[in-house]
């Protein structure tokens, strides 16, 4: 019996651990704006990349959109939406927007 309390309290210990390591971590969808061609696309995900919370992203599982893995305690979702609006070409700028 000793021996499932302990088991039991470990468990806990670790699962309270554990959620409190991805409690802040969130997926977040941002539908883009602008050209599609992938010329582009490698500047969006450095745009992203320089947020410095952002720990996954996905550019290519839905078209016209950035599905990305971050801290959200960190930050202002709307940082993310800013990033890709800085990315240009000389006559457009792409735009970013957070689905809810």
């Amino acid at each position: 019996m000793n021996r499932l309390i302990r088991l039991g309290c470990l468990i806990g210990f670790v699962c309270t651990i554990a959620t409190s390591a991805f409690a802040g971590e969130e997926t977040v969808t941002l539908m883009l704006g602008g050209n599609f061609g992938n010329a582009y696309l490698k500047d969006v995900r450095e745009a992203l990349t320089n947020v410095d919370v952002v720990k996954v992203m996905d550019l290519k599982s839905i078209k016209g959109h950035a599905v990305v893995t971050l801290d959200s305690s960190k930050v202002e979702l709307e940082q993310l939406a800013t990033a890709v609006s800085k990315v240009k070409d000389d006559s457009w700028y792409w735009t970013g927007k957070i689905m809810s």
